[in-house]
């Protein structure tokens, strides 16, 4: 019922909302691109696609669409590999930064082991340093970190903004120190609310040191102080509060892929080009 190329077409366009890039990301035209969605509302006699002059969005049934269409091809794929024989094997030491794990990896990295049922996908999360250093030492294959925007060779995934977060009710006392959640030293995100908020005059001190995100949430949310993290990964329970109490800017961030270049390439192909390209917001 459901046309493979017109779905992967349709899975294009919802995770860019844009046809211009779905079109580059699948190496078709774009009147192509939308020949296809055309063709899968006529099949599905739904409107899965909204847009006008500015926007493109999807419908209800559009959302529904895309869980269906994830899974039709996820089986459509491993089903083409098994009787080709071309079903992709191996190990694979992925490494993510903790609060990576609070966006839709986790739905991704579902999706390929679908996909890729033979490769061995081996998990480690921690702080981006650690992660680093463990691939600097052959113990990982792969990691997903986040760095200082441009600081790092690898492959961007998603470009973001650092920002002090607090809840509704926060109140900073002018003079007081800045009551500051962080991760234990070294840690990207705690070095650089320090070195802003040292650069600005401002003083501050530890109120609570956590090695895990829901650490870090559970603190802010308690109202024991304000943490630094990633704009798209702040909860909607919470607020950004860098302009309130005239918090200094702390900076652009990278969420960057890094390879072992002695590891298998081919499965480390395989799971970057199953995260570049999504969005990483956070996951509800």
């Amino acid at each position: 019922m459901f046309e493979p190329t017109q779905l992967r077409s349709f899975l294009a366009v919802a995770e860019t909302l844009s046809f211009t890039k779905a079109a580059e990301r699948l190496g078709l035209a774009q009147p192509t691109i939308s020949q296809h969605i055309r063709k899968l509302e006529a099949a599905a006699k739904r409107v899965l696609i909204s847009r006008d002059t500015r926007d493109v969005r999807l419908t209800d049934n559009g959302d529904a669409m895309a869980g269906f269409a994830r899974t039709i091809l996820s089986a459509h794929d491993a089903a083409s590999r098994y009787f080709s024989g071309s079903a992709m094997r191996g190990r694979l030491r992925f490494g993510t930064a903790d609060d990576l794990a609070i966006t839709g990896l986790p739905r991704i990295l579902r999706e390929f082991r679908q996909i890729y049922p033979q490769i061995n996908l081996e998990l480690t999360v921690g702080q981006s340093d650690q992660l680093y250093r463990k691939l600097n030492a052959g113990q990982l294959d792969l990691v997903f970190v986040k760095w200082v925007a441009g600081a790092k060779d690898g492959t961007v995934v998603q470009h973001d903004s650092f920002s002090w977060v607090g809840q509704e009710q926060t109140s900073l006392e002018p003079g007081h120190p800045v009551p500051l959640i962080a991760y234990p030293s070294p840690s990207l995100s705690r070095k650089l609310a320090i070195d802003a908020l040292e650069s600005h005059g401002r003083t501050w001190r530890i109120t609570c040191t956590t090695r895990q995100i829901s650490g870090a949430l559970a603190a802010v949310r308690a109202g024991i102080g304000v943490a630094v993290m990633p704009s798209s990964l702040v909860p909607e329970d919470l607020r950004i509060i860098t302009r309130r109490f005239d918090l200094p800017p702390v900076g652009d961030v990278d969420f960057t892929l890094i390879r072992n270049p002695l590891a298998n390439s081919e499965v480390i192909d395989a799971l970057t080009q199953a995260i570049v390209g999504r969005t990483l917001k956070r996951s509800d």
